[in-house]
């Protein structure tokens, strides 16, 4: 009678599920998932010396991010408060994550500095500021500006005239046409240099017609001073870009004022403003909107874009209804119509 002896187990098949467990858990897509962040009360995040009291609170919304691996990649697809970008909309081409990083901590402070002098101004405070030039935060691959400049270089000049902001040298490239040479001067580790680049077409993947050109310089932001009476104190973390613009500056004027525009409700929204007050467009407004209506915000404030049909206040309305959402989603195109919405409103 023979013998038969069990064998033991296959190892061959725990290194297989071994090798698919660590792929599934480590292998990342060329995309990022998002889903909705934090609604963080403003009057955590930024003092005013003396400031006035509220009732209410202003809320900045935040979307969460991440590389995704195939776990995170099937549990946005299959959700509709998650979504899936491609990487080449998130990062310029290569732009290293450290990089992107340091790039949006820039837009953010940039952001922090025009809310504060849109708020002190409109509440007659004293803001006192220098523009310094225009500090590159990013350039597109394949463009002149790739090889020519760095990430933290300010541009003083544009073919010897001066440039102290944004609006200044795009003003200046703005008189360029294709193939012309220019020559910036920029401030690099402290020194002034010049560096002579040309004027070229974007790249097919950017503009498919070919009729647009430039240097290839994207996201830049002024590089100023700023003193400001009463002091000032904003503490956002490692929270970066430029979308917190319109809710910093009216937490910041509302802190100036001695009468409180929060009415005592809870107001949450995005869009970055400019010099001029104007709201801008932002990414991840569905998922800030949901934030905003799980953190109990009455009123969400989302960029109009002067009655754009594809723009934000047009999404966040939609989101809004298909979470079947309490709060008001409001539109505006202006700092100055977020007040006078806000001045209009009965208290609560």
């Amino acid at each position: 009678m023979s013998i038969i002896e069990k064998k033991p187990p296959f190892k061959k098949r725990w290194i297989v599920i071994i090798v698919l467990l660590l792929f599934i858990n480590f292998y990342q897509f060329p995309y990022y998932f998002t889903k909705p962040g934090d609604a963080k009360v403003l009057n955590t995040v930024i003092e005013v010396e003396n400031a006035y009291k509220d009732e209410g609170t202003f809320m900045l919304t935040t979307v969460r991010m991440g590389k995704a691996n195939t776990i995170t990649y099937l549990w946005a697809y299959m959700s509709d408060a998650r979504e899936l970008i491609h990487e080449e909309f998130i990062r310029r081409s290569g732009e290293t994550d450290q990089q992107y990083h340091h790039r949006q901590l820039m837009m953010m402070s940039s952001s922090q500095d025009i809310a504060t002098i849109l708020a002190y101004k409109k509440a007659g405070k004293e803001a006192y500021y220098k523009n310094y030039g225009v500090i590159v935060t990013g350039m597109i691959e394949e463009m002149p500006a790739y090889d020519a400049l760095q990430i933290g270089d300010v541009i003083v000049a544009v073919d010897g005239t001066t440039v102290k902001t944004v609006d200044d040298l795009l003003e200046e490239l703005g008189e360029k046409q294709k193939n012309d040479d220019v020559l910036l001067s920029i401030i690099r580790n402290d020194a002034e240099t010049d560096v002579e680049l040309h004027v070229a077409s974007f790249p097919e993947e950017i503009d498919e017609t070919g009729e647009r050109f430039g240097i290839g310089i994207t996201s830049p932001v002024t590089k100023r001073e700023l003193k400001v009476n009463p002091p000032l104190k904003i503490d956002t973390d490692e929270i970066g870009g430029p979308s917190a613009g319109l809710m910093f500056s009216l937490e910041i004027f509302n802190q100036l004022s001695d009468g409180d525009i929060t009415k005592g409700y809870h107001i949450a929204g995005t869009g970055s403003v400019n010099e001029d007050g104007e709201v801008g467009r932002i990414g991840g407004v569905k998922q800030k909107v949901i934030a905003a209506e799980r953190a109990g915000a009455h009123f969400f404030f989302a960029p109009n874009e002067f009655d754009s049909e594809t723009s934000n206040y047009v999404e966040a309305v939609e989101t809004a209804e298909s979470i079947n959402a309490k709060m008001k989603i409001v539109p505006v195109d202006t700092f100055e119509e977020a007040i006078e919405f806000l001045e209009n409103l009965d208290p609560k």
